[in-house]
């Protein structure tokens, strides 16, 4: 069990049946009354983010949500295929759980299977990734303004906005939570 006063950033625990993390508290102290909590909390499951307060002595069982290194495979249909790095076997999960981020996955990164009693709500990709541009127009030679970009396909299949000096084959590093492009891999 946990108290709404010991809540931190990033701790679960299980409200009402629903599993729910801490994005934000805030313990407050009004010159009048008594002191509460204020939670932003999400939903794990469902990614839905409330707002609530809490006396700081309510208590909520923790629930521990297991995350796991896992291998991508493949994907079949809307089945995406993780190998367990240690017993080798072959997890399929819903393609419902994967987020935006995950079209910047190729095949053999790992990423981190999240699942609360055995089943699997989301799947964490890596925060930087490094990508083969496969399409681009070439750039224009004379053209400098600033900033200026072009669409660029990476060997993923998705698409990422890059400078105009980039260039087919050129290994480029994203940013999968923005789908930004960072810069040329050093690699």
């Amino acid at each position: 069990m946990i108290s709404a006063g010991e809540f931190r950033n990033g701790i679960t625990f299980d409200m009402d049946g629903k599993v729910m993390q801490v994005v934000e508290f805030q313990h407050v102290k009004p010159g009048k009354g008594a002191a509460f909590v204020r939670v932003k909390m999400k939903n794990v499951i469902t990614g839905a983010v409330t707002e609530t307060s809490f006396n700081p002595t309510a208590k909520f069982p923790t629930a521990f949500v297991e995350r796991k290194k896992m291998e991508y495979s493949y994907n079949d249909g809307s089945l995406y295929y993780f190998m367990d790095q240690e017993t080798y076997e072959l997890e399929p999960i819903d393609g419902s759980a994967l987020d935006d981020s995950f079209r910047f996955v190729k095949e053999n990164d790992i990423c981190t299977i999240m699942s609360y009693k055995g089943k699997v709500f989301g799947v964490e990709v890596p925060n930087f990734v490094d990508l083969v541009v496969t399409d681009t127009e070439p750039g224009f030679a004379g053209n400098t303004a600033t900033n200026v970009t072009k669409p660029a396909t990476v060997e993923t299949g998705a698409e990422v906005k890059v400078p105009l000096f980039i260039n087919e084959g050129d290994k480029i590093q994203i940013d999968t939570r923005t789908g930004e492009y960072l810069g040329r891999s050093k690699a």
